[in-house]
């Protein structure tokens, strides 16, 4: 019999789960889109490649962020669903989970944010009070470094230690 509890556990850790999938899934159709719309010029073939280069080394950064994350995610649930664990561990683990799915979000959308207001492709990594952004620009100024580091502090009340490095299209 399934008390209370339990069913409450099994709920939320469905959830989880399912958004867990949903955001590891959701940016290889977002990459697959892009590169169709992408150039319309008459070198077509020179700057496909230079879009794929500049977005593959964004997606393998992704990528390797999932990667380290989903092993964190994994462990956590172990001790999520370990019967040996005391409920303050278990709460601890949902606590920390709920803590990596909020950062996800934010990281997305201040990616989604910089897209949208200065027309880069960049990526963003939270640790902590730590914010690192990786962007994909020609331009290599420091009031756009500036502008994305407000832009990023915007979304915290908590000081940000914020990193804006530049990568060549």
């Amino acid at each position: 019999m399934i008390n209370k509890q339990n069913l409450w556990f099994l709920t939320l850790f469905t959830l989880i789960l399912v958004l867990s999938i949903y955001y590891i899934t959701m940016p290889n159709e977002l990459l697959v889109e892009a590169l169709k719309k992408e150039p319309k010029t008459t070198d077509t073939t020179t700057e496909t490649k230079d879009t794929v280069e500049e977005v593959s080394s964004l997606v393998a950064m992704r990528v390797s962020l999932e990667e380290e994350r989903q092993t964190v995610m994994d462990e956590l649930q172990e001790k999520l669903t370990n019967d040996e664990a005391t409920s303050e561990e278990k709460n601890n683990a949902y606590e920390q989970l709920k803590y990596l799915n909020e950062v996800k979000g934010k990281e997305e959308t201040i990616e989604k944010k910089i897209k949208k207001e200065y027309g880069i492709d960049c990526f963003v990594k939270i640790d902590n009070s730590n914010a690192n952004c990786v962007c994909v620009s020609n331009e290599h100024d420091s009031t756009l470094a500036n502008n994305i580091m407000r832009l990023i502090q915007e979304n915290y009340k908590n000081k940000m230690y914020t990193t804006v490095k530049f990568q060549k299209s």
